[in-house]
């Protein structure tokens, strides 16, 4: 069932498009499953997790982290982390992508990472404020061991998709902003937006790069 589900979302996606396999909570065999299909990109939200499944699965595909680095700071800062990471797409703070440029430079690595958009200003989640986002892109272009590649947001939860496109279309509009400033240091390249209930209303949007779970591997099993 997921290979199948992988071949379908992949034969709809236009060919420009990234699509990131959300692998929450999922099993290495699962992962393996999907990447078989034709799955490039695994995105995890927890350290642990990720970490139990890249002793599976390696270097069989790459590695995007999509959690909150701010809740996971202690593990997610470890070298041995982040030398198995290939992007971040939740950097929202000078503090955290400052950790993460010193890190980085002592394990001689440049670490892609997509700067997180709050485009729904809600208090309860991360991400940095529409705003905001131009003077802390501007800061962090300074680090030489992270390099800024695009932009990401997850927007409001609606049951309707079409209630997420005033968000999305936010964050193309920060992006084409600063795609035209021309930062040194700084490709926008990548916008991500968009999951399983929103990811066709976010590629109408302009989104590159989205973040597809439950289409791929299912409703997580109720207890």
């Amino acid at each position: 069932m997921i290979k199948e589900n992988v071949r379908k979302i992949l034969n709809e996606l236009p060919e420009h498009v990234e699509l990131v396999a959300a692998a929450k909570e999922k099993k290495p065999e699962d992962i393996l499953e999907a990447i078989d299909a034709g799955v490039k990109i695994i995105g995890e939200n927890y350290v642990g997790e990720a970490k139990n499944a890249y002793k599976v699965v390696g270097n069989k595909a790459l590695w995007h982290f999509i959690g909150i680095p701010h809740k996971q700071k202690h593990d997610f800062l470890r070298k041995k982390t982040l030398e198995m990471f290939d992007m971040v797409e939740t950097i929202d703070s000078w503090e955290i992508a400052e950790s993460v440029d010193q890190k980085c430079r002592e394990i001689g690595k440049v670490m892609p990472i997509l700067i997180e958009i709050n485009s729904g200003r809600e208090p309860q989640k991360s991400g940095v404020l529409p705003e905001a986002a131009e003077a802390l892109i501007r800061k962090i272009s300074r680090l030489q061991n992270v390099k800024i590649m695009g932009l990401m947001t997850m927007g409001p939860r609606f049951g309707n998709p079409e209630e997420s496109r005033p968000y999305f279309r936010e964050t193309k509009k920060i992006f084409e902003q600063i795609k035209k400033i021309d930062l040194p240091d700084v490709e926008m390249k990548y916008l991500s937006m968009g999951m399983t209930n929103t990811y066709h209303v976010a590629l109408s949007e302009g989104a590159n790069m989205v973040r597809i779970g439950t289409k791929i591997f299912g409703e997580k099993a109720k207890c």
